[in-house]
């Protein structure tokens, strides 16, 4: 299989980029081609040694998991009841499940038919509750709608709603369907014609309604696009007798969906290859792939997307629990899950989201008892991760005023950019981190800018506080910060106050 480097520097040169302000004061970012940390800053006075002192803090990485925003991994959250305390092995369960604790985003299915009963008519209601649940508890969702889902077929018998999720009216209207073979049991199933011209338009009718709710939501994390195949997985390989619509039509629907989200990340599901995926990338569209440990090289399959400067996202072929009796027989079986196999899928792959377990009944329980410590490391490498490895404060006293500069050097630790534009804010604070002054301007990180393996130095100048500490925070926007909220991304590092501010001191 072939790997890629996961870590090392990927800038060899050096710029500025620089702030000022009519004070005085000024914020400043430097790439540098060496991750040592060593660099010397360049003083922001040309005032005598006798008149600058030097603060240089110590710095330990974070002890124990690190979760952030906008990557990390997920468990199953089909809807609030995941919440409940009645559920043992939810957040508030009996069970104290600790996988929560790594969580960052809930994820699951939504039917179709559910969320748009009748022609023009949509009911978010049961999704409203859900998104509202997950923010409550500091998570995003990613979103996927299926149109039809074989699981649920037992025998010729099943009702067609048990597993078709297509709309009833989308049938009224004339689309059609046949009878296909479900090859896991033998029973006759019901499955729509993916390539009918009826069924076509009410899947682009529904991907617009979606984005006219949903487009830009903060609640978003990312949303599948769903439109074919069993569980929307652009496949058909359990229902012999169906076919997947050709080549063409896939990038049709995929453009349409790209032309009606502006803002949220769309994600093309697994079986989608080939020239499909290669137009996915070209319309900003991510890739995912659900096979990961089981199958050799399926991590293999992400590197595209991530060399195409998006995030990656991945499940594993089965729940921990399945994968651990799994027997290693290549073709037709899966590799079972050992721990070398689960992080070469998070490092091959680059990956900013990732499945904790998928199983439904535990909730990652099992998993996170048996794996604490390895999945607990894993969450400073999944995606992006910022340490600070050098900070220097440097006091220039003047004929006219005092001067304050800190020099910091941050490394990206994870194995992928960070996807989303980040602002950082340097301030003098006190002891419990509550804001005096900012030193300096904000300096703004675009997004997919600060890339995995590389190192940056970052500069912030302004009138001196004596007596002060000094606070570096990382946000989301910078109207976040003028706001008086508090930072939503931590530093990797020993220091990090309740209002998620690194306290620099010694």
């Amino acid at each position: 299989m072939k790997r890629l480097a996961c870590f090392g520097v990927l800038i060899s040169a050096a710029f500025v980029l620089s702030a000022c302000g009519d004070d005085g004061s000024s914020a400043s970012v430097y790439d540098v081609s060496s991750s040592s940390g060593n660099d010397k800053f360049t003083s922001a006075s040309s005032a005598n040694l006798s008149d600058t002192t030097k603060i240089t803090y110590t710095l330990k990485r974070f002890k124990g998991p690190l979760t952030n925003p906008h990557k990390g991994f997920t468990v199953p959250t089909e809807a609030a009841w995941t919440f409940d305390p009645g559920f043992e092995y939810g957040p508030h369960g009996s069970l104290n499940n600790k996988a929560w604790d790594l969580v960052t985003y809930g994820s699951g299915y939504q039917q179709w038919d559910k969320l748009n009963p009748a022609k023009g008519k949509y009911d978010w209601s049961g999704l409203e509750e859900l998104l509202d649940a997950l923010t409550e508890h500091g998570m995003g969702y990613a979103l996927r709608v299926f149109p039809y889902s074989p699981s649920f077929i037992r025998d010729n018998d099943t009702p067609e709603e048990n597993y078709d999720w297509t709309p009833k009216f989308v049938y009224e209207e004339g689309a059609k369907k046949i009878t296909a073979k479900y090859k896991d049991n033998g029973a006759n199933a019901a499955v729509p014609v993916w390539d009918d011209s009826v069924y076509l338009h009410y899947a682009k009718e529904f991907a617009t309604a979606l984005a006219a709710k949903y487009d830009g939501d903060p609640r978003i994390e990312y949303i599948d696009v769903r439109s074919f195949g069993e569980w929307g997985e652009w496949h058909v390989s359990n229902l012999e007798g169906s076919h997947m619509p050709s080549v063409e039509i896939q990038k049709d629907m995929l453009k349409h969906y790209a032309s009606v989200f502006k803002k949220s990340l769309l994600v093309l599901p697994s079986d989608g290859y080939g020239d499909v995926y290669s137009y996915a990338l070209s319309l900003g569209i991510t890739k995912r792939d659900d096979c990961l440990i089981g199958i050799p090289g399926t991590a293999d399959s992400l590197v595209r997307a991530y060399e195409a400067n998006m995030p990656t996202v991945a499940e594993n072929c089965g729940g921990y629990a399945i994968m651990l009796n799994y027997t290693d027989v290549i073709p037709g079986g899966y590799l079972k899950w050992t721990p070398e196999r689960w992080v070469d899928a998070i490092t091959t792959a680059h990956l900013t989201y990732y499945v904790l377990d998928q199983d439904f009944d535990d909730c990652g329980y099992r998993f996170y008892n048996d794996n604490k410590a390895l999945a607990d490391s894993m969450t400073k490498v999944l995606g992006y991760n910022f340490t600070v490895e050098l900070a220097e404060l440097l006091t220039v006293s003047g004929a006219k005023d005092t001067t304050s500069t800190l020099n910091i050097t941050v490394k990206n630790t994870g194995v992928a950019p960070c996807f989303f534009d980040l602002y950082m804010v340097a301030e003098f604070a006190d002891s419990a981190g509550t804001a005096i002054a900012q030193l300096g301007k904000t300096i703004h990180i675009p997004k997919a800018t600060f890339k995995d393996g590389a190192t940056k130095e970052f500069s912030f100048s302004g009138p001196a506080k004596a007596g002060a500490f000094v606070a570096i925070s990382l946000y989301e926007s910078e109207e976040a910060y003028k706001g008086g909220k508090n930072p939503t991304v931590r530093f990797d590092n020993d220091g990090i106050m309740e209002n998620k501010k690194l306290l620099l001191k010694n």
